[in-house]
Order: C-alpha cells, then sequence, then structure tokens
C-alpha cells in the first residue's frame, strides 16, 4: 500500500501534463471543427473541396504519424523550416487532428436539422447567421453529444501518444517507473488514472444529455 501510495505523486504529475494537453486540445479542435463544417457546407465549392480533402487527409493518416511529422519533418521543409518544441508541436498535431473528426461531427448534427427550420427563421426575419446561432445550433447541441462524447474519451486515450516526443505525460511516467522499479503496478495505476478521467467525461456528457432532453418533452 505504501508502494502504491509513493506513486501517486509523479502520477499526478504526469496526469497534469495529459490533461493540460487535453483541455487546449479541445478548446481549440471544438471551434476550429465547427468553422471547417460549416466552410464543409458551404456553396463555394472550392471552400468545401479544400476542407473536404484536409478532413480526408487528416482522418485517413495517423495522429502519431502527424505528430511525428510536425516535430521532426517540418524544420526540414525549405519553405516551412519551423522547428516547434515538444509540447506546442503536441497541441498543434492533436488540435488539427481532433478539429477534422470534430467538423464531420458538427456537419451530421446540422444536416440532420429539419429545412423547416432555416424557413421559421426566414419568416421571423432573422439573418442566415442568427439562424445558424439561435435555432440550428442550439438543436445540433442536443443530437451531437453522444458522438461528441466518445470522441472526447477517445482523446483522453490519445494523449498518451505524445510518449514519442519525450513529455513526461501520464504513461510515460508509470513506464518510467516499471523500468526502474521492475514492478507493473505503475501500469494499474495509470489505469485508475485514465479510468478516472474518462468516469468524469461520461458523467459529464451524461448530464449534458439530460440537460438537453428536457427540451425534447
Amino acid at each position: 500500500m505504501d508502494y502504491v501510495l509513493s506513486l501517486l505523486g509523479p502520477m499526478a504529475q504526469g496526469a497534469r501534463v495529459t490533461l493540460t494537453l487535453f483541455f487546449i486540445t479541445l478548446a481549440l479542435a471544438v471551434p476550429l471543427g465547427l468553422l471547417l463544417a460549416l466552410a464543409r457546407l458551404s456553396r463555394l465549392r472550392p471552400l468545401s473541396m479544400l476542407v473536404n480533402g484536409y478532413i480526408w487527409l487528416m482522418r485517413g493518416t495517423p495522429l502519431m504519424l502527424q505528430l511525428l511529422f510536425i516535430y521532426f519533418a517540418l524544420p526540414f521543409i525549405p519553405v516551412v523550416g519551423i522547428r516547434l518544441p515538444d509540447f506546442p508541436a503536441a497541441v498543434i498535431a492533436f488540435a488539427l487532428n481532433y478539429a477534422a473528426y470534430f467538423a464531420e461531427i458538427f456537419r451530421a448534427g446540422i444536416l440532420s436539422i429539419d429545412r423547416g427550420q432555416y424557413e421559421a427563421g426566414k419568416v421571423l426575419g432573422m439573418t442566415p447567421l442568427q439562424t445558424l446561432r439561435r435555432i440550428v445550433l442550439p438543436q445540433m447541441v442536443r443530437r451531437i453529444l453522444p458522438p461528441m462524447s466518445n470522441e472526447t474519451i477517445t482523446l483522453v486515450k490519445d494523449t498518451s501518444l505524445i510518449y514519442v516526443l519525450a513529455l513526461n505525460d501520464l504513461l510515460r511516467v508509470a513506464r518510467g517507473i516499471v523500468q526502474r522499479d521492475f514492478s507493473t503496478t505503475p501500469f494499474l495505476v495509470a489505469a485508475v488514472f485514465y479510468l478516472a478521467m474518462t468516469l468524469v467525461l461520461t458523467w459529464a456528457f451524461q448530464r449534458l444529455e439530460k440537460h438537453y432532453a428536457k427540451y425534447d418533452q
């Protein structure tokens, strides 16, 4: 028991890195994903095709490959030649990747809204932007909560990929202690940390679903 308690301090430090990456990624990827979804639905065909290509690229290649490209390959591109520190590189890779997934969730949510809602906004004298903000998006939120919940929980687990950049996240700390102490207990403690984080997220999304379900009655 004393050994497990001694692990909590280092594990908490690793969890802080994991949660920092998680929250920054979420704060960047959600609004970017919404913008991408709106651009994908745009009547400007070149813009729609460009965004569609971006989403295809981000969803069609592994997140780890994108991490490695931004951190290791980007500095060697002649025109760009940008060398980013490890954590900003991880943030950019995660935000760009998850924005593509969120964009498809938002797009599906917007398309699920009946066209009559747009007509209702027009009758009420609303501009297309006002209709989107006041009528379409609030209804969209209720419908996308389940897939958003799944994607957000996946994001928590995917943060473990940053070990390839030598960042001391939760999994890397656990692995370091395992190699030092020749014990698998740190992996079990790390699993408890991940389960606790996903449990909180699951609870939060369930509360949101119950909150929005009131408006469907």
